[in-house]
């Protein structure tokens, strides 16, 4: 799963989205580009909530990454 975060997000912002993936036993790496900062994260997130994670302050969007078959 992918989290972009918005241009405008703030440091808070940021700290309770990677705080909400702790708090649910996910790791994640952080990339830091330009423009954007973008979380990858790992585990088993089929049955993380999206919806939730889109409303969290400062989340521009939320990508499932398709599971292999």
């Amino acid at each position: 799963m992918l989290v972009v975060m918005k241009k405008q997000a703030s440091d808070d912002d940021l700290q309770k989205v990677k705080q909400y993936l702790i708090d649910r036993d996910f790791d994640f790496h952080q990339s830091t580009g330009a423009n954007r900062i973008i979380l990858g994260v790992i585990g088993e997130t089929r049955n993380l909530d999206i919806g939730a994670m889109r409303a969290l302050p400062g989340v521009l969007e939320v990508f499932k990454i398709p599971d292999e078959e």
